[in-house]
């Protein structure tokens, strides 16, 4: 039986990203609920941290991408891992 994967979503608790942290974990929960195994919020002890990992994987750094991700594309880049034929509907559709 494969074990569902876990998003963990380090933040940096002195900046203030703790708000930030929870409300993507709930979207990300509220998206993938029968595809993960749950979000984990885990407060950096290191400053300006913010990464997004699928068990072991980086999926987003503030760092490397000097920004915050989208929700939208927070959720593109956890269903292509987790669940690629998964249809985010409207976040699925290209906007000009």
């Amino acid at each position: 039986m494969n074990q569902k994967p876990t998003i963990t979503i380090t933040y940096c608790p002195k900046c203030g990203w703790m708000l930030r942290s929870a409300y993507m974990a709930q979207e990300l929960l509220h998206t993938f609920t029968d595809e993960v195994h749950g979000v984990l919020l885990r407060p950096a002890e290191i400053g300006g941290v913010f990464t997004v990992e699928i068990d072991d994987k980086v999926v987003f750094d503030r760092k490397t991408e000097e920004r915050f991700p989208e929700i939208k594309e927070l959720k593109k880049l956890v269903r292509d891992i987790v669940s690629p034929e998964k249809d985010l509907g409207h976040t699925d559709k290209i906007t000009k």
